[in-house]
């Protein structure tokens, strides 16, 4: 089974930290009918990447695809959450796969 795993940075404010558990409802739409959505903070609140991993682990996923959510391509999106996500993984026996950060579009009038 696969799942998709949205993560932030996480927030000692929960209503930052709510705005990627929305998104993971959305997202959840669009994915394939078996596939389980869910989210996970990098660090400052729970859950943790390595606690959603294991979790969801334990409802039978195989296979993750890990979706950072940040605004810029920085350290913890291309660098922090990969490496986390590869070693909850690897502890779960999953395979993985960890989606590029969007890079932002510059808007034209500033281009």
């Amino acid at each position: 089974m696969r799942a998709y795993l949205l993560v932030d940075h996480g927030s000692r404010l929960e209503a930052a930290n709510r705005v990627v558990e929305e998104v993971a409802r959305s997202l959840a739409a669009h994915v394939e009918p078996a596939a389980k959505v869910a989210f996970a903070h990098q660090e400052a609140a729970p859950p943790s990447i390595e606690e959603t991993v294991a979790s969801l682990a334990a409802e039978g996923v195989s296979e993750l695809v890990v979706i950072p959510f940040f605004l810029a391509p920085g350290k913890h999106a291309t660098s922090d959450v990969p490496r986390l996500a590869r070693e909850a993984a690897e502890r779960a026996g999953m395979t993985l796969e960890v989606l590029p950060p969007p890079l932002p579009e510059v808007p034209d009038e500033l281009a």
